[in-house]
């Protein structure tokens, strides 16, 4: 990105963060409660326009953009659980019934076993495959032992209700955020997730798109592949920003893999980021031409608009949407998500955001007060910085090996399900020789354990072709000492 450019857009956020460190007034803002709901209420019907409304238009426009010349928002027929929305239903609920922010892994293992079956794919997928024999995040969302990982936009689409629970502090958001998307990613999508969820931490209290985009790019690792692909969107808007097209067009040719998997494709960060955030810099603030350019962006639209409708909503709120006179039908039907309500209207799901935001509120530094002799809030604003900067190396290699040497030991000693997981970790992290020459019998034991997990872990095509015939040399041809190749993250990408 030019520095003119960059500098330009980074002017806004600047004045704020320098009136705000001079001034104890300006670091905090009062908000009555009805305000806090309107602008919640407003981004999750946001969400609900942009993902069901942008589910005709998913993955149908990659080569060239869509030409949707009209929309009309529509919940006609209420809202339903999708994957865009309804893992974070989970999490939601049970942070409001067992009263804590971030639930601890433990307990988000078991709500993914209990609850989260069926409709997940990729990334999500794989990570429940890995619970099957033990793993608990934030394992199953390591790079080393979760192919998706590394690129998947789980980042992104499984973030945006975090935001709506930390109003004014994207860092907190942030921290939300990461805790849970941890689940099945790690590296840039991690960083999507920061960088988002500022964003809607940050759309609570500024209308302005740039300043919100600028909030985005303080929140990533200067390192990032994310903070440059961002400031790449700026600066592409900023040479046309009458010219949606030639955005998509230069996100097409710098990002776009031409295949459905990998950093680059409709499933991964780079271009399904930088499409949303065009989408948001072209739709300068207009809720409908901001989520009917997510749809013509195409690639995994569904995802995109979602995170775009969020953001408009929030803007809006709930009152000015409610006022367009589009049809809203108060219904979010649960079919997917077993053990759960399954008739909550979107005002009751609403209101969990609600009582989630006000304790987060209370828990850094805000208070209760009465705002023009209404219950309200005084919080304490945060400006947006990085909270989490990208591993390097991205698989976490010496860390993890660390890490598992032991468990990998105990586990050999275990139920079958415990040794599965123990050849599992050791294949992965290039620890199966000396595994195998110090436990013979045990690992003969432990590859047997294995055998049945082998083609829904090992045999999975976002290995590498590299990786998959040394899973199989170790595994399957009994060859503990073939050598372990450098294939995390896939070479290709």
């Amino acid at each position: 990105m030019k520095p003119a450019h960059l500098f330009k857009a980074l002017l806004p956020l600047l004045a704020v963060l320098c009136c705000c460190s001079s001034s104890d007034q300006l670091r905090t803002r009062d908000v009555s409660a009805a305000e806090l709901r309107d602008k919640i209420n407003g981004g999750l019907l946001g969400q609900f326009f942009g993902n069901l409304n942008g589910l005709p238009h998913e993955n149908k426009y990659f080569e060239e953009p869509g030409s949707v010349s009209a929309y009309v928002p529509d919940l006609s027929d209420g809202a339903f659980t999708d994957d865009d929305t309804d893992i974070e239903f989970v999490y939601i609920w049970y942070m409001n019934q067992e009263d804590e922010i971030q639930l601890p892994y433990d307990r988000v293992y078991e709500l993914w076993i209990d609850h989260i079956k069926e409709h997940i794919w990729c990334s999500n997928e794989y990570a429940r495959r890995l619970m099957e024999i033990g793993f608990k995040p934030p394992n199953t969302g390591r790079i080393a032992f979760n192919p998706w990982a590394v690129f998947n936009i789980s980042g992104q689409f499984l973030s945006e209700q975090f935001g709506l629970i930390a109003p004014g502090m994207p860092q907190t958001a942030a921290r939300i955020g990461t805790h849970y998307t941890h689940v099945a990613v790690d590296g840039e999508p991690i960083q999507a997730t920061q960088m988002f969820d500022a964003m809607i931490a940050t759309a609570f209290f500024e209308d302005d798109f740039m300043q919100i985009v600028s909030a985005e790019l303080a929140s990533l690792d200067p390192g990032s592949e994310l903070h440059e692909i961002v400031s790449r969107v700026i600066d592409w808007y900023n040479s046309h920003p009458d010219d949606w097209r030639a955005t998509r067009r230069k996100i097409k040719e710098a990002y776009w893999s031409g295949e459905w998997a990998g950093p680059g494709g409709s499933n991964g960060y780079r271009t399904i980021t930088a499409a949303t955030i065009g989408s948001i810099l072209h739709g300068e603030g207009d809720f409908v031409k901001s989520i009917q350019l997510a749809f013509n962006f195409g690639w995994d639209a569904d995802n995109i608009s979602a995170m775009v409708g969020t953001i408009m909503g929030l803007l809006k709120g709930e009152k000015w949407i409610r006022e367009q006179g589009w049809s809203i039908k108060d219904e979010y039907r649960n079919s997917r998500r077993p053990a759960l309500p399954t008739d909550l209207t979107i005002t009751e799901f609403a209101e969990l955001h609600f009582r989630l935001a006000r304790r987060v509120i209370l828990e850094n530094g805000g208070t209760e007060i009465q705002v023009s002799g209404e219950e309200g809030f005084r919080i304490a604003l945060e400006p947006p910085a990085n909270i989490e900067e990208i591993p390097r190396p991205l698989n976490r290699l010496e860390e993890m090996r660390a890490e598992w040497h032991p468990i990998i030991q105990r586990d050999l000693a275990k139920d079958s399900n415990a040794q599965a997981r123990a050849v599992y970790a050791a294949v992965c992290l290039g620890l199966a020789g000396e595994i195998a020459f110090r436990y013979p019998e045990e690992w003969r034991e432990a590859i047997t354990a294995f055998q049945p997990h082998f083609e829904n872990l090992f045999e999975h095509d976002m290995w590498s072709r590299e990786a998959r015939d040394y899973f199989r040399e170790v595994v399957v041809n009994g060859d503990p000492g073939t050598e372990y190749p450098p294939i995390w993250p896939h070479p290709d990408w």
